[in-house]
């Protein structure tokens, strides 16, 4: 029989998709697409229209089966991207245009490479594509968005749409990731390392031991309301030493704990059995992801042990064989996590600043190759 026509909707939130239907398209090793995670997003407050991000989802169908997604926001703002356009707003808005909104397709406020077009396997790709690129134009033509954002996008997901919409500006950027090499144990990854590198990880791993501070894990569902509200008072602290308030609420966290509780992995620090600090990861089948951390005390390589060495010792544990810890990072580089090409692409209506725009992010992506290139060269392994 003849395949049903393909249709686009445009959900104004991911809760008019379901669970299952969503998640088919999911790779599990992607938390953080998990309809769980974006409705928790939504649900709490922390993604909205009031908060500057508008869910305008796009959802391709077959007949009654969706086939694709690319989650969609118009944005009134560039908080909580990673990936800085302030410059190309202002150029804008200095000419006399409005550069907000924008559409933007990310994870809100996680900065994790992935796929971001979720396609089905039996589904054709090309065709996929172009129905959605008509959609994003289409969006920023009637509703007056000034541009359309592609973030954090695997090398796959940025080759296919390269290939698809040729305009595309691409944008070169780079994080830190450690990889499992066959260490076996922690002891393993340290012998990999130069002496200088080894003594330094050990002293570190010391210094909090005799601070009198001890370390924990918890996992899924051994992780209680009472452990989720400690971490968040955490977590707003580091917010509040910089002087705004955070992203995320603590709803959104509670949501999480309930709906995906596999997906996630707290470490805690305690001294006298009480806690004093909290990092909060995800985890996929093979990747470990650490995303949030705050402490109430000042001590000494706290953040060290806490956010990486407690990553890596997990990853070897459970055997995950990649750790992205997050964003920035050279003092990551001296403790193995590798440099890694991270990417975005960028459709601007206007063509004086499109030209500007592929302008710079030529120039930028040249410095930024070789700030990748001498990071490599810096890395602490024999």
């Amino acid at each position: 029989m003849p395949l049903s026509p393909l249709s686009i909707t445009i959900l104004p939130t991911i809760e008019a998709v379901t669970a299952s239907q969503w998640d088919s398209l999911v790779d599990d090793d992607q938390p953080f697409l998990r309809h769980a995670f974006l409705h928790a997003l939504e649900a709490s407050g922390s993604v909205s229209e009031a908060t500057g991000w508008e869910p305008c989802h796009l959802c391709v169908w077959q007949g009654e089966q969706l086939v694709a997604a690319l989650p969609m926001y118009r944005k009134h703002h560039s908080y909580g991207e990673y990936v800085f356009d302030w410059g190309w707003a202002d150029a804008l808005e200095r000419a006399g245009g409005r550069y907000y909104p924008k559409a933007l397709s990310a994870i809100p406020f996680t900065p994790v490479p992935g796929a971001r077009t979720l396609i089905a396997q039996h589904a054709d790709a090309s065709a996929v594509r172009a129905l959605l690129a008509e959609a994003w134009r289409e969006q920023c033509e009637n509703h007056e968005l000034s541009s359309w954002h592609l973030l954090f996008a695997d090398e796959a997901d940025v080759t296919a749409w390269q290939a698809q919409c040729p305009e595309l500006i691409t944008r070169e950027g780079v994080q830190f990731q450690w990889r499992d090499r066959g260490f076996g144990d922690f002891d393993g990854f340290l012998a990999s390392l130069t002496s200088k590198r080894r003594k330094m990880i050990k002293r570190e791993r010391r210094l909090v031991a005799e601070q009198g501070l001890q370390v924990a894990r918890l996992e899924g569902d051994a992780i209680t309301s009472a452990d989720m509200a400690y971490f968040y008072r955490c977590y707003a602290i580091t917010y509040h030493e910089r002087g705004r308030p955070p992203y995320l609420n603590h709803d959104f966290f509670e949501r999480l704990r309930q709906t995906m509780p596999d997906a996630l992995m707290l470490v805690q620090a305690y001294v006298d059995e009480r806690p004093v600090a909290a990092a909060l990861y995800f985890r996929g089948t093979s990747t470990l992801y650490g995303r949030y951390w705050g402490s109430e005390v000042v001590a000494d390589c706290l953040h060290f042990e806490a956010c990486y060495y407690q990553g890596i010792e997990y990853c070897l544990q459970r055997g995950l064989t990649l750790f992205d810890p997050g964003t920035q990072g050279e003092h990551k580089l001296v403790r193995g996590f590798a440099p890694q090409r991270v990417r975005s692409l960028h459709y601007i209506r206007h063509p004086g600043l499109a030209a500007g725009v592929a302008q710079f992010c030529h120039e930028e992506g040249e410095h930024v190759s070789a700030y990748r290139d001498a990071a490599h060269q810096a890395l602490p392994f024999k």
